[in-house]
């Protein structure tokens, strides 16, 4: 109806994608969504110029622009959902790389042996996604279940698929041993990550969302931990680590950036 007010439209999607063609790829969490010409599609239906950026990419210039990185230079953001990626803002700008797969992170193999994430067992995602932490949080359950041990978010071996992030933090805040566990070594990981970054960026903060910004008191303790030991002092000083600041809002603020952005 009002569509000659409209001069731009933001799409925001977990990677890989190629922004400049417009399609999403292979998401690992999109099954067959294979070079899909998202972008392409939107325009043809609103006749409108539309643009595609990754979810972390999206999600950085959101939180730089209305949140949690405004008035920072070098900043990074991280997804800690579904995926596990990085948006990177360097030197005040949004760095992509030579064919915007910059920041793919949660690609990174941490362990040898691990949860699943982005198509690799032990990889960044495996251990740092809301679906990795409940493949973890299966394999601990089960153990203790076979031994005849009680697991609080997990009553019998059917129940196994129920299992979620969430409700293992929940168990983990009520004092489970096998929920903290679990929090804690995604935690161990996600400090493994952030040294990474720290080091090779030298970043003034770090703004994490989604599973982070709720449960940072079960991670945030043990990844500290790692980068304390972990990395050049100067550069973890000079670096903060903060929950993401728009919350459930940050879709919306996400797909906005995307649209005003000028690359």
């Amino acid at each position: 109806e009002h569509k000659s007010d409209i001069s731009s439209i933001g799409i925001s999607c977990g990677g890989p994608l190629d922004g400049t063609r417009g399609l999403i790829l292979s998401p690992p969490n999109l099954p067959g969504w294979d070079e899909f010409p998202v972008v392409q599609l939107v325009q043809d239906k609103m006749g409108i110029k539309a643009k595609l950026q990754n979810d972390a990419d999206a999600c950085a210039l959101a939180e730089w622009k209305f949140g949690a990185g405004k008035g920072c230079k070098n900043m990074i953001f991280l997804t800690f959902g579904t995926g596990f990626g990085a948006g990177l803002i360097l030197n005040g700008e949004l760095y992509t790389g030579a064919s915007n797969m910059a920041g793919e992170i949660g690609h990174i193999r941490v362990e040898e042996f691990g949860p699943v994430g982005y198509g690799k067992s032990g990889s960044m995602e495996g251990f740092c996604s809301g679906g990795g932490i409940a493949r973890l949080a299966q394999s601990k359950a089960l153990e203790k279940l076979q031994r005849g041990e009680r697991v609080s978010f997990c009553e019998g071996i059917d129940q196994l698929d129920q299992i979620t992030a969430k409700s293992v933090a929940q168990a983990a805040d009520t004092g489970d041993e096998t929920a903290l566990e679990v929090y804690e070594i995604s935690g161990r990981f996600l400090g493994k990550g952030l040294s990474i970054l720290i080091d090779l960026l030298n970043p003034e903060r770090i703004v994490i969302g989604s599973i982070f910004a709720r449960s940072q008191h079960l991670l945030w303790p043990h990844a500290e931990q790692v980068i304390r030991k972990e990395t050049l002092r100067y550069s973890a000083n000079a670096c903060s680590v903060v929950p993401a600041a728009l919350g459930d809002n940050v879709g919306d603020y996400a797909a906005l950036s995307i649209a005003l952005y000028e690359d």
